[in-house]
């Protein structure tokens, strides 16, 4: 019995040894095939050549399902590559594949739409559109997964299944990923990963959470339909302005009085249009605005009292009122909630690249990503990139005139696709055969 029992104790002990053995032996792979991949992007020739993709897309930027110019370059850069693609998909998106056609099938993302903004930074590749600004770094999350495109092209015959390349138009309000997402070509995705630059985040630096990370988002436009009248005669007026004004107040009681208040939610109204002179009551108001929640719930909830809300306001004024959610785009956006089995493994992968002390955890914000419809389909993850550089500026806000990009962190961008693409498909592929 006692030898029975030291027996089984030397086979538990063999097992646990094997397996430290082989952990060790896959850490110290992973960390040698991350430094491999880090130190190519940082080639000087590797990375002018990056750094040239990405300003060349700053200076000629296209809004969503525009992006002919930006597809156009994509597809030459893919054909230099060797790499073959589909296109277009959602009008304008490319989706490039590397490997041997088979399972797993490991997705990189990057939007590539810019903003109606009139930029602000003065430098030698400033917009040349007037009113067009890459004033959300889409133009370096191409650069950086053309560039792992280059890095994972040169070790194709390594790959133990297939990289999918999705190039997404129209992510700024126009639901790209979703439209994206009905082409076949993106049915058989095992994971996907998406990076974001950020500028509240250091250059060297990467940055995450697992779960909820970005609220789920939803837009509307109200119109309030009233009578108009000149100012002296009120009462022969219905007012939409002060039944506009009542429904906006009326809106912020939603969160502050119907909500959790452990439950993040918000109502914002941002816009506001009605009447041309200061004497005459208006037939009519616009204001449009957005509701967030980090759950479906919550945006059901919040979507069916802001309508019931405005309509009741509008009543009460003697006024008619119609809400436009915009479901035709689609919206709402769903919440963004990171895979944890994929997050941990991007994590692991980030330690090696950048160490452990360079890699954060985000905090959970109530900004959107349209990439939460490739959530919703199949594990996926979003990490961010930093770029702040208070030296070089790149210290602005996303969406900011004045946004600009410490180029030096496209290199980790690009090696950090390519290593968690990589190391995906070795880790998974026994278990997909």
């Amino acid at each position: 019995m006692i030898s029975l029992y030291f027996l089984l104790c030397l086979v538990v002990s063999t097992i646990i040894c094997q397996a430290l053995t082989s952990e060790i032996r896959h850490g110290s792979e992973l960390e040698l095939l991350s430094k491999e991949l880090l130190k190519s992007a940082r080639q000087p020739e590797f990375f002018e050549w990056m750094q040239g993709i990405r300003r060349r897309l700053h200076e000629q930027p296209e809004l969503g399902f525009e992006e002919h110019k930006t597809s156009e370059l994509i597809r030459n850069e893919l054909d230099s590559l060797g790499i073959s693609y589909k296109w277009p998909v959602a009008k304008t998106g490319v989706v490039g594949s590397i490997g041997s056609g088979g399972k797993p099938v490991f997705a990189l993302r990057a939007d590539m739409d810019a903003l109606p903004l009139q930029e602000l930074v003065e430098w030698e590749h400033k917009s040349k559109v007037d009113g067009k600004m890459h004033a959300c770094g889409h133009d370096s999350h191409v650069a950086m997964l053309l560039a792992a495109a280059k890095l994972l092209q040169s070790r194709r015959d390594l790959l133990k299944g297939t990289i999918k390349l999705v190039f997404q138009p129209g992510e700024e309000g126009h639901s790209g990923a979703y439209h994206m997402l009905q082409d076949d070509v993106l049915n058989d995705i095992n994971a996907i990963l998406s990076l974001h630059v950020l500028p509240s985040i250091p250059t060297g630096a990467i940055a995450s959470r697992p779960g909820p990370m970005l609220a789920g988002v939803g837009l509307f436009s109200a119109t309030i339909q009233g009578k108009g009248a000149h100012a002296s005669s009120p009462h022969l007026s219905k007012d939409p302005i002060v039944a506009a004004c009542s429904a906006v107040i009326a809106l912020q009681q939603i969160v502050s009085r119907e909500t959790d208040p452990l439950k993040a939610m918000v109502v914002t109204v941002g816009s506001i249009e009605g009447g041309r002179a200061g004497n005459v009551i208006p037939e009519s108001v616009t204001f449009t605005g957005t509701f967030r929640s980090l759950s479906n719930e919550g945006l059901s909830y919040l979507q069916k009292r802001i309508k019931e809300v405005i309509e009741m306001q509008a009543a009460v004024h003697q006024c008619s009122a119609t809400v436009d959610f915009m479901e035709e785009k689609p919206m709402p956006h769903p919440a963004m909630v990171n895979d944890e089995a994929l997050y941990e493994h991007a994590t692991k992968v980030g330690k090696t690249l950048v160490g452990e002390n360079n890699v954060h955890l985000v905090p959970v914000t109530m900004g959107a990503e349209d990439f939460s419809f490739f959530a919703q389909k199949t594990a996926a993850a979003i990490y961010v990139i930093g770029i702040k550089n208070e030296t070089l500026k790149s210290d602005q806000p996303l969406h900011s005139p004045y946004f600009f990009i410490d180029e030096e962190a496209l290199p980790i961008g690009a090696a950090l696709h390519a290593a968690v693409a990589i190391s995906y498909l070795d880790t998974h592929s026994v278990a997909t055969d």
